[in-house]
């Protein structure tokens, strides 16, 4: 496997898991629900962020950031404060507890997404975890 491979595969994992995370009640927005995810992840990576360098770590422009940290607001899965050194800044933060779309975003099964793009989903979510395990970062 070379790293096309590997960016391919990458990019196929992620419509699977999008394709399983549910749309019931979310409404429409500008930004896809991958960008989202991008943003959130960013987010808890780097807590007391800003929009600026969120926008900077992901590549994304920064009105694609802005609208996802407003869907991010809207969904209780985020907190913003003003930054106590620059009070023209915003500092962006996840929500201590995870909000009711957070927790059914997490709890949505991944097999009916996994049937769809393979022909045995047990095997394949078994590589899943495998290669999830494998890939913890080690502190």
């Amino acid at each position: 496997m070379n790293v096309d491979d590997l960016f391919l595969l990458g990019v196929r994992l992620q419509k699977i898991a999008e394709s399983a995370i549910p749309a019931e009640g979310i409404g429409d927005h500008p930004t896809s629900t991958r960008t989202v995810l991008i943003v959130a992840a960013d987010i808890r990576d780097h807590p007391g962020t800003t929009v600026t360098e969120v926008a900077r770590r992901t590549g994304l422009v920064q009105s694609q950031v802005s609208n996802c940290v407003a869907r991010l607001r809207s969904a209780d899965a985020l907190i913003t404060e003003p930054d106590p050194t620059d009070g023209r800044r915003t500092l962006l933060r996840p929500s201590p507890e995870p909000s009711a779309r957070m927790r059914a975003v997490r709890e949505a099964p991944i097999a009916p997404a996994l049937a769809a793009a393979t022909t045995d989903p047990t095997e394949a979510l078994a590589l899943l975890e495998r290669l999830e395990a494998l890939l913890r970062p080690t502190d």
